[in-house]
């Protein structure tokens, strides 16, 4: 079992080395890139946006429970969601969710080239198919995902609102008291420190299980798999590590 990790992870370095390469046609690569972009950025608006609202929304209640017969004061509640929201629900859940939703996607593509040999009649033309085939995927994702974070944690936000002003816990002055107290600009940096990681994680698990498939439609579906369970436990293990360095 360990010699079996030791050779996945000798052999995803080998592919990162080989698709980080200088590519050979500028044009072509940026072309992949914006496709990418569009897949990972536009085809995960809705899923992100109707996650974000409800994990600002639950956030709320839960919190006004919590302070219900307590001296803490109510505009607390604006200051807990944005933080919870900047923190750790915007970056790890919407990645975590990403992870399922575009890693599957990502590992299924390359799979599907992998086993109707189209990765190998590129290689049989001189083309740097791990270059092609995952650096616009990386660059995207690096990209975009990051914008995604940034839209969930405003939109958390805005759900925490809902949640709570419209139904008479706090009034619109305290919710809007509480976004502005105590602010530390070290937690939007944490964010999107937490959020480029996880980008990359969830992005290169998912391209190394796709590159690699063998086999039929099992293999295939086994490595979709693989790329989601792996990245999400990548994910959580970086979200701790990241946590600990840049909080003590």
């Amino acid at each position: 079992m360990n010699l079996n990790l030791f050779y996945h992870f000798g052999r995803f370095l080998l592919l990162m080395r080989a698709a980080l390469q200088r590519p050979e046609k500028w044009s072509m690569y940026w072309k992949e890139t914006l496709r990418q972009m569009d897949a990972i950025g536009i085809g995960s608006l809705v899923i992100v946006g109707l996650i974000s609202v409800f994990m600002g929304a639950v956030a709320a209640v839960q919190f006004a429970y919590q302070l219900d017969g307590q001296l803490v004061p109510r505009y607390y509640i604006g200051y807990i969601v944005r933080d919870l929201a900047i923190i750790e629900s915007a970056p790890t859940i919407t990645c975590l969710v990403l992870a399922g939703k575009v890693g599957s996607n990502l590992a299924a593509e390359l799979g599907g080239m992998r086993q109707k040999e189209h990765i190998d009649a590129m290689e049989i033309m001189g083309v740097n198919t791990a270059s092609y085939l995952i650096l616009p995927k990386l660059v995207a994702a690096v990209v975009v995902i990051p914008m995604l974070v940034t839209l969930s944690a405003f939109i958390a936000i805005i759900g925490g609102y809902l949640a709570s002003v419209p139904t008479g816990e706090i009034t619109n002055e305290e919710y809007i008291r509480g976004l502005r107290a105590y602010f530390d600009p070290l937690n939007v940096q944490i964010m999107y420190v937490k959020t480029v990681v996880f980008a990359f994680i969830l992005t290169a698990v998912s391209c190394y299980q796709g590159y690699y498939v063998k086999g039929g439609s099992i293999e295939l579906g086994k490595a979709s798999t693989n790329a989601v369970v792996i990245s999400d436990i990548l994910i959580l293990l970086a979200d701790y590590v990241i946590a600990l360095l840049m909080t003590s």
